[in-house]
């Protein structure tokens, strides 16, 4: 009998499957990788896991073999799906009912001490990444946060050198005259974080503006689910009493539960029991000039157990 063709077929079958393998391998390598770029462009774990899926489905139909840089490439599909996602949810956006902040991740606590890290991913820096256009955030968020090369970043997004350089002068440009001032140290953040704590939990409105900044900002994303305020407020004064007005109500059980959401402080907010929101906060001179306040119910799935991220 003749087993040629068999024996050929099994010899595919199993050079298929090998490479399928080597081609897993690689993909879960730099899955933490692919996922924090997704994430940093969009701001949004569910849609960075869509993204994810999708660089999959395309990878595995790639001659791994033929890929000299494999981190590279696997970046690029991911820039050009995220690029893609981005600009899709444009009307989404849009649509969104208040304001739009970033979905909250669970971070391991030892994610602040890489400071890199903890600024490209902070609340703070995220909401700035969106006031620009999707080329540009893809440009800046490959090249000051991953450290990607030009040559590299021009493949994922369509573009040339020369033209990447320029988009990446503006969007820089366009960043540090927006970008909050960079965090303090950890125990000055911690100090923050426990004066705040303190002061909302015993609704003390003297504390809370000795702990807020003259300035501080204070933005509320109920996404038309939970109540929130539709426009940010300014000022210790009216933040404060915001907070005590609204949070710290009398007839309801408020616990705060320090934690670490975007590799910064936060307090995971617990109201008669059941999950309220979480508060991200953003500090510098030992006050905080920023408040984050998710209460969408949408974007509190990723605070139970920590996501890795990393610029590696």
């Amino acid at each position: 009998m003749d087993t040629t063709g068999e024996s050929g077929g099994q010899r595919r079958a199993d050079g298929d499957d090998h490479a399928t393998a080597g081609a897993t391998e690689t993909f879960v390598g730099h899955r933490n990788l692919l996922f924090t770029v997704a994430y940093e462009m969009l701001g949004s774990a569910a849609d960075a896991e869509d993204v994810l899926q999708e660089t999959w489905l395309r990878w595995v139909k790639v001659d791994v073999a033929q890929v000299h840089d494999q981190r590279a490439y696997l970046v690029r599909i991911t820039t050009r799906q995220s690029l893609n996602r981005l600009r899709s949810m444009k009307r989404r956006r849009e649509a969104y009912v208040g304001s739009w902040l970033p979905e909250p991740l669970l971070t391991a606590p030892d994610a602040a001490a890489d400071v890199e890290l903890a600024e490209s991913v902070s609340m703070a820096l995220m909401l700035v990444l969106e006031t620009l256009t999707p080329t540009e955030r893809a440009v800046f968020v490959l090249r000051e946060a991953f450290g990607i090369g030009y040559d590299d970043i021009a493949a994922a997004v369509d573009k040339t050198p020369a033209a990447v350089h320029q988009i990446a002068h503006r969007a820089r440009h366009h960043v540090e005259a927006r970008r909050p001032r960079h965090a303090v140290t950890a125990r000055q953040a911690q100090a923050a974080l426990e004066a705040f704590q303190r002061a909302l939990e015993t609704r003390d409105l003297q504390g809370l503006l000795d702990v807020l900044a003259p300035d501080v900002v204070a933005i509320s994303d109920g996404g038309g689910i939970k109540q929130a305020n539709p426009r940010p407020i300014v000022g210790a004064g009216k933040v404060a009493r915001f907070i005590v007005g609204g949070l710290t109500r009398n007839d309801v059980s408020l616990t705060a539960e320090p934690t670490a959401v975007n590799a910064g402080p936060a307090l995971a907010l617990h109201v008669d029991g059941e999950l309220d929101g979480v508060i991200v906060m953003h500090v510098e001179d030992t006050r905080i000039t920023g408040l984050y306040y998710v209460r969408n119910p949408q974007k509190l799935t990723r605070i139970e157990s920590a996501t890795p991220l990393t610029l590696r």
